[in-house]
């Protein structure tokens, strides 16, 4: 997978192009940070993900990673049921998604993110929406991840275009700074169906309707 950092920018290679944009995250001012993300709540709230009775794949970000968190409150407070990624097996690759409670202990997998450290896990096919974070977009909704490839492992199914369904949405989660010109797309990848970033929400024009 390669990354156009601009329009006139020449290709740049999966690690440059991680390298680059992880650079462009950590030079964000701290109040310039808390602003996007601050708007990037509101416009989740926007779009009616925290609806009772929804359950939405939610993650607890590394450095640099939009810091969803100050919204799990509000969304267990509207009967939201989130869930987040635990990482199953290391050399396959494989992830699924658990329940997240208030007050659940969290453990550090070996990445250093946190999980929870109870049982349980939730079909994939059962969530309406995943929030996915990434490193950097481009407006087709290719995504560039940190490159263990977890994500599209687990969200495979939705490449099958002979089935019906459409769950879950897939809604990528940025700062604006993290579009690229275009991302060039592996035959694994799972492209986004939408990208909310502090400067709204993109509706991929590669995702289907």
């Amino acid at each position: 997978m390669t990354a156009q950092a601009g329009g006139a920018s020449p290709l740049l290679s999966p690690g440059d192009a991680r390298r680059h944009y992880r650079m462009l995250r950590r030079r964000m001012p701290a109040g310039e940070r808390s602003d996007a993300e601050r708007a990037i709540r509101r416009e989740l709230q926007r779009l009616g993900l925290w609806r009772r009775g929804r359950r939405i794949g939610v993650y607890l970000g590394l450095p640099g990673e939009v810091n969803l968190r100050p919204a799990f409150d509000d969304a267990w407070a509207r009967g939201v049921h989130l869930y987040i990624p635990r990482i199953r097996n290391r050399r396959s690759g494989e992830m699924s998604f658990v329940p997240l409670n208030p007050g659940a202990p969290l453990r550090r997998n070996g990445f250093g993110i946190e999980e929870p450290a109870g049982a349980g896990r939730i079909a994939l096919l059962r969530l309406d929406a995943v929030l996915v974070p990434l490193v950097a977009f481009d407006a087709r909704g290719h995504r560039l991840g940190m490159g263990a490839g977890f994500y599209d492992r687990a969200l495979r199914r939705r490449l099958d275009r002979s089935q019906s369904f459409r769950r879950p949405r897939l809604v990528g989660i940025a700062y604006a700074i993290q579009q690229a010109a275009a991302i060039e797309r592996a035959p694994w990848d799972v492209a986004l169906d939408l990208v909310v970033t502090e400067r709204g929400t993109l509706r991929c024009n590669s995702a289907p309707s």
